[in-house]
């Protein structure tokens, strides 16, 4: 029973960084609506909602990396994306398991098909390239970004218009959605009822880059192979379709130290959390440490100027004005 919290404290934990996410988009809406023109209430630009663009972060990135430099366009960005690879390092993916929107709407269509017994778990002949497809979208923007851009490509990408305005469009990828894409998101929300975490299992290449790092991980899942009575509902419950019983130890890249095997397993401490040695912990310090680190980055950024963007006013108004008309760079 105490075990079981651990969901309920996942679920209101994730809840609550969907509803912030959807009150930012709402507030970068009004925000839209002044600089435009079309409202006279002033609402200030949440930087929040640049966590949502994860291109333009990979590029800030390397940029950091290269030179010291933050981005000064899109600071909350980058900074949301450090945290992420950070978490992935200590703590497995978290990030994906504890603070991603799209990985709770997953999550909550997974329950749905699950309540609904309509799970379907993939043949490993199946699973196995579907899985690859993640990590062949990482290759990709790794070449492009990683690879082909150089230092000068990439300041003169963060200089464009397009990336100036890169969160307008993402604001009308929701609100006005093509006949493609709204197929698309249809075709995702039914898969991932039959199937669990379609996106961030076979698609999100970001989640594949965490996946990785989190190999590195000192925070593992062990499991007690003399307690266990194989009863495989850790297996029934993980996001990640893991093998858990075949296993003494769990360092797979799929694992999103969601801790559900831990909540739902009958036999005491048959699963437990542990780091580095093999030294147990309790459960909820995956949860604590998760949010410490996030909001640690944060409050840093926020401190040292990081997390507002520098672009001036007038700029954005002029750029957000034309926003829809402005392709990529080429």
């Amino acid at each position: 029973m105490k075990n079981r919290r651990l969901i309920l404290i996942r679920r209101a934990v994730q809840a609550s960084f969907f509803i912030f996410c959807l009150y930012s988009g709402w507030q970068f809406y009004r925000f839209y609506l002044w600089a435009i023109g079309q409202s006279s209430l002033y609402v200030p630009r949440p930087p929040a909602i640049e966590g949502f663009l994860p291109i333009s972060a990979l590029v800030a990135l390397k940029k950091f990396i290269l030179t010291g430099q933050y981005d000064m366009v899109h600071p909350a960005g980058l900074t949301i994306f450090i945290a992420a690879l950070v978490i992935a390092l200590v703590l497995r993916k978290g990030f994906c398991g504890w603070i991603c929107p799209v990985g709770f709407c997953s999550n909550m269509l997974a329950v749905l098909g699950r309540r609904l017994k309509l799970t379907w778990i993939p043949p490993l002949w199946l699973d196995l390239p579907l899985t690859a497809l993640k990590y062949l979208l990482l290759a990709f923007f790794s070449y492009l970004i990683l690879w082909k851009m150089n230092l000068a490509a990439i300041e003169s990408f963060i200089r464009t218009p397009y990336n100036m305005v890169v969160d307008v469009k993402m604001l009308y990828f929701f609100l006005r959605p093509s006949q493609l894409t709204i197929i698309i998101i249809a075709v995702l929300i039914v898969l991932s009822i039959f199937t669990r975490n379609v996106w961030c299992r076979y698609l999100c290449p970001y989640g594949a880059l965490q996946g990785l790092l989190s190999l590195f991980s000192p925070t593992r899942i062990q499991r007690d192979a003399e307690a266990c009575v194989n009863c495989h509902k850790c297996e029934k419950f993980c996001p990640g379709a893991i093998k858990i019983t075949s296993r003494n130890t769990i360092n797979s890249p799929e694992c999103i130290g969601c801790l559900e095997c831990l909540a739902v397993c009958p036999v005491p401490d048959c699963l437990s959390l542990t780091v580095v040695t093999r030294r147990r912990v309790p459960a909820l310090t995956m949860p604590v440490l998760v949010l410490i680190i996030f909001s640690g980055l944060w409050l840093g950024a926020l401190a040292t100027g990081n997390w507002h963007s520098k672009v001036p006013m007038k700029t954005l108004k002029q750029y957000y004005k034309i926003g829809l008309t402005i392709t990529h760079p080429r």
